[in-house]
């Protein structure tokens, strides 16, 4: 069956929006956008990242709410994965693990993990050598 629907967002929690957007927007190329109550959300080409912050948790919510470093997101790298190498280490953002084969939304790909300032796994995934 093929309905309708595609993934519109996502949850993280963040605890310092400073250090968070800064992280966001620098390492991870999002676009960061102010939202109603002096909060951000963190968009990327297709997705969005909405944010739980330091002041509080939005409604409604899950059951057992998403908390710093509680998540786990994988992004679409396009391009060889050694760029995405080298704009971490230009970053200081250490690697938790890789290269490694990995399989994703368009199949076999190459990953490495690192993880937000609060401790949230994040990963590239590139389909490209």
């Amino acid at each position: 069956m093929n309905l309708p629907v595609k993934l519109d967002h996502s949850v993280v929690h963040v605890s310092n929006w400073e250090v968070c957007n800064a992280f966001y927007r620098d390492v991870m190329g999002a676009e960061v956008v102010a939202v109603p109550n002096g909060k951000w959300c963190y968009r990327f080409a297709n997705a969005q990242l909405n944010l739980h912050g330091p002041d509080g948790i939005g409604h409604p919510r899950a059951k057992d709410p998403v908390k710093p470093g509680n998540s786990d997101l994988c992004f679409e790298w396009d391009g060889p994965l050694g760029d995405a190498i080298a704009h971490l280490q230009a970053h200081n953002v250490g690697i938790e693990l890789g290269p490694v084969s990995r399989f994703g939304r368009s199949g076999k790909g190459t990953s490495v993990y690192f993880r937000d300032p609060d401790g949230s796994l994040l990963e590239f995934i590139s389909y490209k050598s």
